[in-house]
């Protein structure tokens, strides 16, 4: 890969098509809000699952450069981080424990990664599930994917201090078995109480099997990618939700097949369905305040949102 040394401060966004992002539209004016001055955000694609010594590459670029501030990675948290961890200085406690990274930044000369997931899918879930909702409601967790995202939720769902407040179940499906055995290590971890399952589901017919038996009033979650930089859904076409459940498309860009798989079937079940938008922002306004060593309040995030909001619709 052919890198230009920055000349002035820049961010960059590693994923796979990030000239499809909002943030390359969003980002100036968020810059503006935050006063952040004359900086830059810039956008390295890399196809899914490349080899170590891309990631390396990357990695070794934003260290070496000055003005290269940091990053946000989105697709490759667990890949980069397995394959170039070995060159960052620090990483926080959920980066090392988790084995992934959505932020790259400097500090005092040290490379640092974080893996800022658990916190903004935290923000994002509590504005849209009810209070109190798993012990109301007994509800069970169903995640189709096995990645960074679907980690992070997990994590966040089934802290302590939620008490009785969590799923009944935790139910996951991944189309590859590694990943599959690397999160029911972390869940079982994190909650070994909690009653887990995790399934081999490589087509959308075994994802729309492991959910026909799931209650009603629970979350289901695509984490898969499906919709977003790959076309379609994890779910075929005659998926039957369960009743009264919440729907996370944690996608917001994209073909988005399974939020729309959702809104037909929304008024038959009695589905809230939610995309992700929300989850969008929190993560790149968390990411964006590490890279610059800034504070996000929430009067700043709320102007962030409101301005983002109008652009978008």
């Amino acid at each position: 890969m052919k890198f230009e040394k920055a000349t002035k401060p820049t961010m960059y966004f590693i994923g796979v098509t990030t000239g499809k992002s909002s943030i390359m539209t969003l980002f100036p004016k968020w810059a503006d809000i935050l006063d952040l001055g004359d900086v830059v955000i810039k956008g390295i694609d890399i196809e899914i699952h490349a080899a170590a010594e891309t990631y390396r590459e990357v990695v070794e670029f934003i260290k070496g450069d000055e003005l290269s501030l940091g990053a946000l990675v989105t697709t490759h948290k667990i890949d980069l981080y397995h394959a170039a961890k070995d060159l960052f200085d620090e990483f926080d406690p959920f980066a090392r424990s988790f084995g992934e990274l959505s932020s790259i930044s400097k500090r005092d000369g040290k490379l640092i990664g974080h893996a800022k997931d658990p916190i903004t899918s935290g923000l994002a879930m509590e504005a849209f599930i009810p209070a109190n909702y798993w012990s109301d409601h007994k509800g069970d967790l169903f995640i189709m994917g096995a990645g960074g995202s679907a980690i992070a939720i997990c994590s966040y769902l089934l802290q302590e201090k939620h008490g009785h407040n969590i799923p009944s179940r935790i139910i996951v499906t991944n189309r590859s078995q590694p990943r599959l055995d690397e999160i029911e290590r972390i869940v079982k971890e994190l909650r070994p109480d909690v009653e887990s399952q995790f399934y081999l589901c490589p087509n959308s017919g075994d994802n729309n099997e492991v959910l026909s038996p799931i209650s009603p009033h629970s979350l289901i979650v695509n984490a898969t990618g499906l919709g977003k930089d790959r076309p379609g859904s994890p779910l075929s076409d005659n998926v039957d939700f369960p009743l009264q459940s919440l729907i996370w498309e944690l996608n917001y860009r994209g073909d988005l097949t399974m939020l729309k798989q959702a809104f037909q079937a929304q008024e038959k079940c009695e589905l809230t369905v939610e995309d992700g938008w929300v989850y969008f922002l929190h993560g790149w306004t968390q990411v964006i305040a590490e890279v610059f060593n800034i504070e996000m309040t929430d009067e700043k995030f709320d102007e962030i949102e409101k301005i983002s909001n109008s652009i978008r619709s």
